[in-house]
């Protein structure tokens, strides 16, 4: 036995099976990825045995001494890709992608996240590569210096290429179509490993890159026909109150809907937000339905669904690898129809997420970023400026800006890892254990205290009453890594189904003249804001590419679809592969053909928006004879002492 591991084919599978075992051990106690059944287990295991074979036998093609040398390289990257994935899945519930790595400028500012999210135990995942080390410098001198005769290697890719295509024949007799509908990322690692996973990925965004090239005019007509067919009337009521009043767009960083009216220690955690969805005197309407349709891109998503109604891309963050492409969305509309200055304030770089470029094709004249902000050490925390100095700060360009205006608030302290003063924190952390549950709370409270500052500052400055005020949710802040702990909050065991309703985040508006609502049980998400606002406004959303509808129609479609093909309706949902009853929180054994052409509609209108992004097919498109695209060159976004916004002809 000793000798045979001594040789360079016996070191090879030495480090062949240590790779197998840990691969599979992070497959099960990382990933959360819904394994069920025996076959699904099987192949679970399985699927590190291709990848294995594959990468670490071209090493065998190495001269003499070296194939060891690299082997232990090409493991330790593989090793690399593979943690990588462990601390991105242990927030995001996701893998890594190509666009993702795309997003290097966000890098620097997420330190904190990753310092948090990495473990102890983490340091086991390298202990196969030292033991690798300390066995090649321990037999390496009784290795040939000639060439492994090639027959060998060719035979072990040989192997790995028939271990692929077993693994692929099974997995779609298992789920077929496994590879044509991709929108769930833990269906491919589940079967085909993360290995390949990432090569596909690659195939996948290879691909998309050629898309723009190859697209005409012609593909824009069947997403129009959609999208006017899908169209809602406005509700007369709402329609045109809000013309000439000023627009604040409120973005609350990571808040999930739980939160409202959730009691911590027997305290309210949000009791400002609280006032404003129960006191009719208020004026808000509260969508208590209300879902974030993120993907990756998470807070850059947001921006995108809820400025143009078209979905995020189901890889990446559209905002970096489309931000070039050309948009029709609520600047340069408001602007253009009805005069309004834009303008985002957000105390962070202004390169994160590309915004210093893709706000330029948005149309958006004004970028308040953290130049415009006192960034001295007692008022930034996490990644970037604390709420309560970045809303005092905002109120004097508020007031300085030419009205009527469309002002987009992004807050940012009630971000992950949820970090937060002691001396600055109102309420105590819960007690679960788990650090980024218990600090959420804590973080949530603050932010609410800093709205109910801004409002009171609004107010003293003749802003609030004259102004529509809308709050939103960007995405979800815990993540279904931390189902033990929320089982704790909610009281409920956290089932794929719940985790589905956790995913709601809060919509509440107030118009200027107009009665609110109270609570609204409408299901809806974000990307029915741009249509709400427009018909709010007076301006007939049909004209425009919009898969959204209005919220207040008697016609408002209310299905939601998630990104990953995923969505609920008031009655039913659709979640991983299965039909669930929301009232029952039971399985759909028996789907009707209602339930299943819902499932085609909604995947149908995924793949229709994502050809408009892939394809940048709005170049193509004119709504209406006033529209005039959008020219990046005429906005440069400076700092205080420079110019910011539109530059004048």
């Amino acid at each position: 036995m000793k000798k045979l591991v001594s040789t360079k084919m016996g070191f090879f599978a030495v480090a062949l099976v240590l790779f197998w075992i840990k691969t599979y051990t992070i497959y099960k106690f990382e990933f959360n990825l819904g394994v069920s059944g025996a076959m699904q287990e099987f192949l679970l295991f399985f699927n590190p045995l291709s990848s294995g074979l594959i990468f670490l036998g071209l090493a065998l093609f190495a001269k003499g001494r070296r194939a060891g040398i690299w082997i232990i390289v090409i493991d330790a990257i593989l090793s690399f890709i593979l943690y990588a994935n462990v601390v991105f899945y242990r927030f995001n519930s996701d893998f890594i992608t190509i666009p993702t790595l795309m997003q290097t400028d966000n890098f620097g500012s997420i330190g904190g996240s990753i310092a948090d999210l990495a473990q102890m135990h983490d340091l086991l995942y390298a202990v196969d590569i030292i033991l690798l080390i300390v066995l090649y410098t321990t037999i390496r001198k009784g290795w040939s210096v000639s060439r492994i005769q090639l027959r060998k290697p060719f035979m072990v890719l040989a192997a790995g290429v028939l271990a692929f295509t077993i693994n692929l024949g099974l997995a779609e007799a298992d789920r077929p179509q496994l590879l044509e509908r991709t929108f769930d990322r833990n269906y491919l690692v589940k079967y085909l490993g993360a290995f390949n996973f990432t090569i596909y990925d690659a195939i996948q965004s290879a691909k998309t890159s050629t898309r723009r090239v190859l697209a005409d005019s012609s593909d824009i007509v069947k997403v129009e026909n959609y999208t006017k067919s899908k169209y809602a009337e406005p509700n007369e009521a709402y329609f045109g109150k809000g013309e000439g009043k000023n627009i604040i767009k409120i973005h609350l960083e990571s808040f999930q809907s739980f939160l409202i009216d959730y009691k911590l220690h027997g305290e309210e955690v949000t009791p400002f937000l609280n006032s404003l969805v129960h006191d009719q005197e208020k004026g808000f309407t509260y969508f208590d339905n209300f879902f974030h349709q993120t993907e990756q891109g998470k807070t850059a998503d947001a921006e995108l669904i809820t400025d143009t109604s078209l979905y995020g891309l189901p890889q990446g963050a559209a905002f970096v690898t489309k931000g070039s492409n050309t948009f029709q969305g609520l600047p340069a509309i408001l602007g253009q129809q009805q005069g309004y200055t834009s303008s985002v304030f957000h105390g962070d770089g202004k390169s994160f997420w590309n915004r210093d470029e893709v706000y330029k094709h948005l149309g958006i004249d004004e970028f308040y970023h953290e130049a415009y902000f006192d960034m001295s050490k007692e008022n930034v925390i996490n990644y970037g400026l604390k709420d309560k100095p970045f809303f005092e700060e905002s109120m004097q360009y508020l007031e300085e800006m030419d009205q009527p205006f469309y002002a987009h608030m992004m807050t940012l302290t009630h971000h992950h890892p949820y970090l937060i003063d002691e001396e600055e924190a109102s309420i105590e952390p819960a007690e679960t254990g788990d650090g980024s549950v218990d600090r959420y709370f804590q973080t949530a409270r603050y932010l609410d205290e800093s709205l109910e500052q801004f409002f009171n500052d609004l107010k003293e400055a003749g802003l609030y009453e004259d102004s529509i005020i809308m709050i939103y949710g960007d995405h979800y802040g815990i993540s279904d890594n931390h189902n033990r702990a929320m089982a704790e909050i909610t009281g409920e065991e956290i089932t794929p189904l719940k985790n589905a309703d956790l995913q709601r985040v809060p919509f509440m508006i107030k118009v200027p003249g107009v009665e609110g609502q109270g609570i609204n049980h409408e299901y809806s998400g974000q990307i029915d804001i741009m249509p709400t606002l427009l018909h709010i406004l007076g301006i007939d959303a049909r004209d425009y590419i919009q898969f959204g509808t209005d919220m207040f129609s008697e016609d408002h479609k209310d299905f939601v679809p998630f990104r990953n093909g995923n969505f609920m309706t008031e009655k039913y949902s659709y979640v991983d592969g299965k039909y669930y009853d929301n009232a029952t929180k039971e399985v759909i054994e028996e789907p009707t053909p209602e339930m299943k052409e819902m499932h085609e509609t909604v995947m149908k209108e995924l793949e229709l928006s994502d050809e408009v992004l892939y394809g940048d097919l709005l170049r193509f498109y004119t709504p209406n004879e006033d529209w005039q695209p959008v020219d990046e060159n005429e906005y440069f976004y400076g700092g205080p002492d420079d110019e910011n916004g539109k530059v004048e002809e």
